[in-house]
């Protein structure tokens, strides 16, 4: 699973930066092409591992901002993933280098953050009408039915990843 996340990573990252932004009436050019093939194939990699590994704290803040606060789905995922690697950083500093080493960094949360900003991405909840007084309800709901997590779930760690999400923080 670890060989197949990785190499998702790496396809998305190379495909994002050309995909993000392509002319509209134009036709296609060659790279752009080759790059939605490579986020299709991503994709499906990390698909794959995520149909074979337990879920965690990224996967259940994500359903709970979701269903219970109506945010949209992938500009949420998009928003909490550099916060949620970067809550479980010191838990699974492995992962998080071979994280870094996929996206061409040295740091994955910040480098996921980074990527995003280049994009055109939103990087704050607050960007996709989550409210700073919803903070507490939803540390509430994600405390309440617990995932595995690599870090133990604490209520100031989790109260802190969503003030920085809600921000738009870069995570340190």
């Amino acid at each position: 699973m670890d060989l197949l996340a990785v190499e998702g990573i790496c396809a998305i990252a190379r495909a994002l930066p050309h995909i993000a932004h392509p002319g509209r009436d134009e036709p296609l050019p060659p790279a752009v092409l080759q790059a939605r093939g490579d986020a299709l194939y991503g994709a499906w990699l990390c698909g794959s591992v995520l149909a074979n590994v337990d879920m965690a704290i990224h996967h259940k803040l994500c359903h709970t901002l979701g269903g219970s606060f109506n945010l949209p789905h992938p500009e949420t995922h998009t928003v909490m993933l550099p916060h949620t690697l970067a809550y479980n950083a010191t838990a699974a500093p492995d992962a998080m280098q071979r994280i870094a080493r996929a996206l061409g960094g040295t740091n994955a949360p910040q480098r996921l953050f980074d990527l995003a900003k280049e994009l055109g991405a939103p990087t704050a909840l607050r960007e996709l009408g989550f409210r700073v007084d919803q903070v507490d309800r939803a540390c509430d709901l994600t405390l309440s039915n617990r995932y595995p997590n690599p870090r133990p779930l604490e209520r100031a760690g989790i109260q802190k990843l969503l003030m920085d999400a809600f921000e738009g923080r870069r995570p340190d």
